[in-house]
């Protein structure tokens, strides 16, 4: 404690900001003065979690934030003239025990029981976005934003006109400890990616959020409103979040390497991944968690919709991306179908205890796609026994509903909050009446 208050004297932080998120993955926030975190540090700050979407009701409201020494980061720009950090939490119960509503909370209670089994879970996400700069459009059915750009994949910098903003969001990013490992335009216009180094999957999550709040503080700076929606413009590629996953033993060696096998991949690689795709369909309400990510998960722009492995085959929703020969940490699985509005921490918890229960069943990987799964015909994949992704969040909804894994995964209390909140959503969308449907009909009926 004592070298960790130096730290923050050194900094010259005055103050703090403790960070959580609520039940969907938003950001959320109280902020404290530097000469309350020793205090806050060992017995928590309380807050009213009455207010926040999926936690306690109001009877129950008296909640405790437990701020986690080892995410502290200074807060690369300053608020005035004061030096402002900040800290990860976990919630916790008025009676100091964790809360079960708490999406931190719940991934290390998943991450607790593959280190049962001998495992850590490494995840690395790959988070797409998009930048959108002002048009000046106004009235009914006018966007104001429109894309910053007109680039593609790969695009040099003289028709990138986002790559010095990138530039300034990896600084950023490297200042509060991130190691950036990538940065390019993706494939639409105004589209973009920035990759960060794996690590274990609670420090991947907390970065992930890191990643989402700097991307959109350094945007609104340079005049530009960055949205990490999953399908934001119609007719173009949708943002993903493709998550990079491996296990490692108590040894340090990836479990899912085996240096006699096909590929390099193991047995245990291969029942963790029968585990995901047993449960993709019920898991999708959580990786995909919006009415709107429904609007990616559409064959014909990049985003997998069939439930099939392969060792490089796009099109599958897991694939075995190739690596350097030797090189066995490199050894890992991409699932393809999560997007950038999920909670990343409710997310790789299913993902871990959906691979787990392979793990634990000893379950059967079919054999690899190797094949474009979306030029086969309906009857076709049939044949291959390739199932399809749910194509709206009722029907996702619908499979995570009848999931006792999922339910366990969550934990009770979560996953009935999580199923009644998104419900409401979902109802919310269907019942409204769409631009597109004015369009369509108003004159014509």
């Amino acid at each position: 404690m004592a070298s960790f208050l130096d730290r923050v004297k050194r900094d010259r932080v005055q103050f703090v900001r403790l960070q959580f998120t609520d039940l969907f993955g938003a950001l959320k926030s109280v902020t404290i003065v530097s000469r309350q975190l020793e205090e806050s540090v060992s017995n928590g700050t309380w807050f009213d979690g009455s207010s926040i979407a999926g936690f306690a009701p109001i009877h129950e409201s008296d909640m405790i934030l437990m701020p986690d020494a080892s995410s502290y980061a200074v807060l690369p720009w300053k608020s005035g003239d004061e030096t402002v950090a900040r800290m990860m939490c976990d919630v916790h119960t008025a009676r100091g025990k964790p809360f079960d509503g708490d999406p931190r909370s719940v991934l290390k209670r998943s991450l607790q029981k593959a280190e049962s089994l001998g495992y850590a879970f490494n995840t690395g996400p790959e988070l797409e976005f998009f930048l959108f700069k002002p048009n000046g459009a106004v009235g009914h059915g006018f966007h104001p934003w429109e894309p910053h750009d007109n680039a593609s994949y790969f695009d040099a910098p003289f028709r990138d006109a986002a790559a010095d903003v990138r530039k300034s969001i990896v600084l950023a990013l490297e200042k509060m400890g991130l190691q950036v490992e990538m940065l390019h335009h993706e494939v639409a216009p105004g589209q973009h990616e920035i990759d960060f180094r794996f690590s274990d999957a609670l420090r991947t999550a907390d970065n992930a959020i890191t990643l989402k709040s700097v991307v959109k503080t350094v945007a609104q700076q340079n005049g530009l409103h960055a949205s990490f929606m999953p399908k934001p413009v119609f007719g173009i590629n949708g943002s993903g979040m493709h998550v990079h996953q491996s296990l490692f033993d108590s040894k340090g060696n990836n479990a899912f390497y085996d240096a006699s096998a096909d590929g390099g991949v193991s047995e245990t690689c291969k029942q963790f991944m029968a585990g995901q795709l047993a449960q993709a369909r019920s898991f999708c309400a959580v990786t995909a968690p919006t009415v709107n990510s429904y609007k990616r998960l559409v064959p014909g722009y990049e985003a997998p919709v069939y439930i099939a492995w392969s060792h490089r085959n796009r099109s599958a929703l897991v694939r075995i991306p190739a690596h350097a020969n030797g090189n066995s940490n490199a050894q890992r699985i991409e699932l393809r179908c999560p997007d950038p509005s999920c909670n990343p921490y409710l997310a790789f918890s299913v993902l871990l205890e959906s691979g787990l229960d392979g793990i634990r069943n000893k379950m059967v990987a079919p054999p690899s796609c190797d094949e474009n799964l979306y030029e086969l015909s309906a009857r076709q994949r049939e044949a291959l026994g390739v199932l399809t992704l749910p194509s709206s969040l009722h029907e996702a909804l619908q499979e995570f509903r009848q999931s006792g894994l999922m339910k366990q995964a969550l934990g009770e209390f979560l996953f009935n909050q999580y199923i009644q909140e998104k419900e409401k959503e979902w109802d919310n969308y269907r019942t409204h009446v769409t631009d597109w449907e004015t369009r369509r009909y108003f004159d014509s009926l």
